[in-house]
């Protein structure tokens, strides 16, 4: 119910599965705060401007390597 309320559910994109915070900093400073609830969380030390595709490819490749447990115990 709430998230039909939320100003983001007329988006035509799912909620996001990766997040990508550059700068090393590890907050999300309420960015998609709901949306974000099972989301992988990654928090590279490059500055934005510095984040190319190799980075992109690291980002890649550590969510594949994630088991996702969606709150579910292992």
């Amino acid at each position: 119910m709430i998230d039909k309320e939320l100003m983001t559910s007329c988006s035509e994109y799912p909620n996001p599965d990766l997040l990508i915070r550059t700068s090393g900093e590890q907050r999300i400073s309420n960015f998609f705060l709901w949306q974000s609830a099972y989301t992988e969380l990654y928090f590279p030390n490059v500055l934005w401007p510095d984040f190319g595709e190799a980075e992109y490819l690291k980002a890649l490749t550590w969510y594949q390597q994630r088991q996702r447990r969606f709150g579910r115990r292992v």
